[in-house]
């Protein structure tokens, strides 16, 4: 991601409907964040700084869900101004625990939770970043791993692909030589179906995963949710578990539906 003119490529980073803890892994990063800043122009970053400069951007890391009209419209130009746009975090790749709103009334939720419901405005549905504009990458997890992240701002930097695992999480277990909760003590987890990235943390503390990185690239539900059955799962508890972080996910949305329907 070589820049025009010999200056500093411009790195943007923006907030939609999320809960601001994917912009703060970046800030999490620390000594890699001082390189990060000395080999790029941090342009636009609010959560960081209050200035908030000119595009065009090389690249924009964008966290959050599209939930409002105003937000539909403002992730068009963001495109339009970005070299790059990587979507950073369950929100922005897969509508994020907002996307409830998706299976209900979003209209009964406004009336429960605002005082003055009718002066909310906002849409029926939680999307993700890529189904308003085109994304170059998506960067799982709730929030996102930071050495991911570390990986992926150096790549686009060095002009090359960033090297981001599409395994499972129990390629993780194996790694870091965690027995599987599922073998060894009939735990329900959502390991095998699960993207990874989080270095398996739940299955090494023994409590099964719960998916917040998103269904990984090779899944199998029709075998796979038996599986949660044997282990003492019933209907509710299987939808429950796929309608969290990543519920919009086309793989584990249409799953969840299936289960619904049974």
């Amino acid at each position: 991601m070589s820049a025009e003119g010999g200056r500093r490529p411009k790195l943007a980073v923006w907030k939609f409907a999320s809960c601001d803890g994917c912009q703060l892994t970046l800030l999490d990063c620390e000594d890699e964040l001082l390189g990060i800043a000395e080999e790029t122009e941090i342009s636009y970053f609010l959560e960081a700084s209050s200035a908030a400069g000119p595009g065009p951007y090389d690249l924009s890391l964008v966290e959050g869900s599209v939930t409002t009209r105003q937000d539909a419209e403002r992730i068009q130009h963001i495109r339009s101004a970005s070299r790059r746009l990587v979507t950073i975090g369950a929100c922005a790749t897969a509508g994020g625990v907002q996307a409830l709103r998706n299976y209900a009334d979003v209209a009964e939720f406004r009336a429960a939770v605002y005082a003055r419901p009718e002066y909310i405005a906002t849409l029926a549905t939680s999307t993700p970043i890529s189904a308003h504009v085109p994304v170059d990458l998506e960067l799982r997890g709730c929030p996102i791993d930071r050495g991911q992240l570390v990986e992926v701002i150096t790549a686009f930097l060095a002009g090359r692909k960033p090297d981001v695992p599409e395994h499972s999480v129990c390629f993780e277990c194996k790694l870091r030589g965690t027995p599987c909760v599922i073998v060894a003590h009939g735990t329900p987890c959502l390991g095998p179906v699960t993207h990874a990235g989080c270095g398996a943390l739940c299955p090494a503390y023994g409590r099964g995963c719960y998916g917040c990185f998103g269904p990984s690239n090779s899944i199998n539900f029709s075998a796979f949710i038996p599986l949660l059955r044997r282990d003492g799962m019933d209907t509710l508890d299987v939808v429950r578990v796929l309608r969290t972080f990543n519920t919009a996910s086309p793989e584990f949305d249409a799953a969840s539906r299936e289960e619904t329907q049974r």
